[in-house]
């Protein structure tokens, strides 16, 4: 029988990464916490002496636990907690072995992440980055009517690279542009999921309507690399890119190329290959509006989040199997 929760243990949880006030507060309103002190990454020593006397670890989607590092954790450590939804930093073959829990946080991020992406695609399509340059650099001498002349996305074609939640939230708000909604997955979705949209059962059938083309697809061994020169090719002239899924879908050489080219428009990023250490040549592009990682960045979302790890911890405890449970 599943235990009630006010009979469920209060927990050591070791908390990798400094997180807000708020959400640290929901964490010891429930377990006894110890939280890294440093805003920064812990490095593999420091994140074994953290789980030295933890009975679950709440990590990041920069903490990387592979087979070797998990092999070293504490027989004591029950629960792995990523606060991400992502899950490529874990090594889940691992994890089963030592009949260690794994759980993430699905379905709470569709909305600030589909926020960030509609961002990136008006920052890129409308040159925000050369506008704020000339009114921040003091350099703006009035209207005139050449000034920054951008792309209406208005009745534009959006494609959309992984059509899961977080792909079908972006493909509601495009709707609110009249925007045609396109879309690439693994498989088709349900009538019911896929609404309006378009399916296209190729990569590169998807590239050549995509005015628009936006990355929300997992990080994989399939997915690396996948925007290469030679896909960039199939989209049309002046489409826009925006990367709000991994920065190593994208081939940083090629997207740079045609950047400075003017094979396309623009692009709006939000991550990057080999973060924070982004590639520099980005940051000498007018036609790049980047943010630093901050889809998620919402005190909705980092609660919500809070909230489906604890659920998580709770329905372990309680003998069950929490829908957030990847292993």
């Amino acid at each position: 029988m599943v235990r009630e929760i006010e009979d469920l243990p209060r927990l050591e949880v070791a908390v990798t990464r400094a997180l807000p006030a708020q959400v640290l507060e929901l964490f010891r309103n429930r377990h006894d916490i110890w939280v890294n002190p440093h805003d920064r990454r812990l490095t593999p020593d420091e994140l074994q002496q953290a789980a030295g006397c933890a009975d679950a670890m709440v990590v990041t989607a920069f903490d990387q636990l592979d087979r070797d590092t998990i092999a070293r954790l504490p027989e004591r450590l029950r629960i792995l907690a990523t606060y991400s939804v992502g899950i490529e930093h874990i090594d889940l073959d691992a994890a089963a072995r030592r009949g260690i829990a794994v759980l993430s946080t699905p379905d709470v991020l569709s909305a600030s992440v589909a926020e960030m992406a509609i961002l990136l695609m008006l920052g890129a399509a409308r040159r925000v980055r050369e506008g704020a340059a000339l009114l921040y650099g003091r350099t703006w001498s009035g209207w005139t009517p050449t000034q920054l002349i951008g792309i209406e996305l208005t009745g534009q074609r959006i494609g959309i690279l992984g059509m899961g939640r977080i792909g079908r939230t972006i493909a509601q708000r495009a709707r609110g542009f009249d925007m045609k909604i396109h879309y690439h997955n693994r498989r088709r979705l349900e009538a019911q999921l896929e609404m309006d949209a378009n399916y296209h059962p190729t990569l590169e059938g998807l590239l050549a309507l995509s005015d628009v083309l936006v990355l929300a697809a997992p990080s994989t061994p399939h997915t690396k690399g996948l925007i290469d020169g030679a896909r960039i090719e199939h989209l049309p002239a002046n489409a826009i890119l925006v990367n709000i899924a991994r920065g190593d879908l994208v081939d940083d050489d090629a997207l740079i190329g045609a950047l400075r080219s003017g094979r396309i428009a623009g692009a709006g990023l939000d991550v990057f290959n080999s973060e924070p250490r982004l590639d520099a040549r980005y940051l000498g592009l007018p036609n790049v509006f980047l943010q630093p990682h901050q889809g998620s960045s919402t005190l909705a979302a980092r609660l919500k989040m809070a909230c489906v790890l604890l659920a998580g911890i709770d329905a372990v405890l309680a003998g069950s199997r929490p829908s957030n449970r990847v292993v």
